[in-house]
């Protein structure tokens, strides 16, 4: 008994710990916890100001298919677009750590499943 207990809890962490694989997956994901992405309102939230003082645009600029800085601290950051950065969107704790700090940032708070699938469908338009 305590056997099959512990073989489920293994099974259900490696579940948890799976990583996207690929930005559609990712999509996916965020779709089965929001609805169905809309990439018009993501390309609308990447460019507005949400009562901060940025937007996603005043670091990844638009389109964000090119390396930019930060705007504070002059870091390189690499193209936010799966066309133009193939490793972006496919590992998933990367992807939440970025979205936490980066939404923190220009939004003031953490982002909804809505709001990273819109996001994300927007950028796997650009080209």
């Amino acid at each position: 008994m305590f056997l099959k207990l512990l073989s489920g809890f293994v099974f259900m962490g490696m579940a948890f710990a799976v990583s996207a694989g690929t930005p559609q997956d990712l999509l996916k994901s965020y779709e089965a916890q929001s609805g169905k992405a809309n990439s018009a309102r993501g390309e609308r939230f990447f460019n507005i100001q949400h009562g901060k003082e940025w937007s996603c645009a005043s670091c990844h600029e638009n389109p964000p298919n090119h390396d930019t800085k930060h705007i504070v601290t002059g870091k390189l950051i690499k193209p936010l677009a799966p066309s133009a950065n193939p490793a972006r969107f496919t590992d998933e704790a990367k992807v939440e750590k970025w979205f936490k700090r980066n939404c923190n940032d220009v939004v003031g708070r953490d982002c909804t499943a809505q709001e990273k699938a819109d996001v994300l469908s927007w950028l796997m338009t650009v080209k």
